[in-house]
């Protein structure tokens, strides 16, 4: 009877697979980047040599002379003085001497 038993349900596990259609579904690809090992570390590099210093620029020309200025105006003539009152001055006269007594 165990044997009845087993074999008739896989003869209906059979029976139903038998009649449905699987479904496909087809595996998602999913692409995971995976870091490699790290590289060696590079050489250190020389230091550069400084530049050289560059040349000293001409000396610039020299400036024109300027132009000689402009002449002045000549001065306003001056007014004429006035003519001043004659003074005739005199002389005070001597003493004269007392006489005698």
């Amino acid at each position: 009877m165990k044997y009845a038993i087993a074999l008739s349900v896989a003869a209906a596990v059979i029976s139903l697979t038998a009649c449905q259609r699987e479904v496909v579904v087809p595996p998602t690809v999913v692409n995971v980047p995976v870091p490699g090992p790290a590289g060696a570390t590079g050489a250190t590099g020389d230091t550069g040599s400084t530049g050289s210093t560059g040349a000293m620029g001409n000396t610039g020309n020299t400036g024109n002379t300027g132009s000689t200025g402009s002449t002045g105006d000549t001065g306003a003539t001056g007014q004429r003085g006035k003519t001043g009152d004659t003074l005739v001055i005199v002389p005070a006269p001597a003493p004269v001497p007392e006489p005698k007594r």
